[in-house]
């Protein structure tokens, strides 16, 4: 995935430039406002800590997720992340980009060279980002037009495996259950278009005008394997009275 830094770079430094402070978290969580000291601590501990794995987070895409198996229930996420490597990428989710954002969940994203290696049930928890990119359903917001396509073409060949860890569409006060696999939309007539709507309104972005301007972008088959909910594959966690099983199955 060629120049993918250089892309990233002018992602994270014109964020305040495309307007993106305008997606509001839909969670209030309960407890009292910061005290004094709290905030006298805060400004202390931003001056003084080093967060240099913060400031690695130069990546920012915005789209879209379902729980896996349950097509209807719905959400946009902000991603901000980082490569690691030509092969792999780590996202924090939230569920706004203002400072009121809460972190919903992570995301790994991987090449199709490493995604062809995983053992199969494993591929059964990733999903495609063929159609994401295709669609115009994913953005990079303050992206010069032509800096995204060069994203895009990157992407698009990309696998991801996202959980959820604070269902912000329903649990409005507390992170609450267990974690959910998510899913991506693979052909149309899957996402809730008035979603879209609102978020291409709020982000002065077009889902249409973006997938005009993709459709040079090639996109090799999708990989057997991915997508698994299609096939009614469906996989996700649950709360069990013993760690054994869940360390065997992850190879401990």
């Amino acid at each position: 995935m060629r120049h993918f830094l250089y892309l990233a770079f002018p992602a994270f430094t014109l964020l305040a430039a495309c307007g993106d402070q305008n997606t509001k978290s839909p969670v209030t969580p309960p407890g009292g406002e910061k005290s004094a000291k709290t905030k006298v601590l805060e400004v202390g501990a931003d001056v003084l800590q080093g967060k240099e794995p913060l400031r690695q987070l130069d990546i920012y895409l915005d789209g879209f997720h379902f729980y896996n198996g349950v097509i209807g229930s719905q959400m946009e996420a902000h991603h901000f992340g980082s490569k690691l490597n030509e092969d792999v990428i780590q996202s924090v989710i939230y569920d706004g980009n203002g400072k009121d954002a809460k972190i919903m969940g992570i995301e790994y994203i991987i090449s199709r060279r490493l995604f062809e290696k995983l053992p199969a049930e494993e591929k059964k928890l990733w999903h495609s980002h063929a159609y994401e990119v295709k669609s115009g359903e994913l953005v990079a917001p303050g992206l010069p037009d032509v800096a995204e396509h060069e994203l895009m073409e990157q992407l698009a060949s990309t696998y991801g495996k996202t959980f959820h860890t604070w269902h912000t569409d329903r649990d409005k006060e507390l992170p609450l259950g267990t974690p959910l696999l998510m899913a991506g939309f693979t052909k149309d007539g899957q996402i809730d278009t008035a979603m879209v709507g609102q978020r291409d309104r709020r982000m002065h972005v077009s889902m249409a005008e973006k997938r005009r301007q993709r459709a040079d972008i090639q996109v090799p088959p999708v990989l057997p394997g991915a997508n698994a909910w299609e096939k009614g594959e469906v996989r996700q966690l649950q709360v069990v009275n013993s760690a054994e099983p869940a360390m065997q199955h992850n190879g401990h």
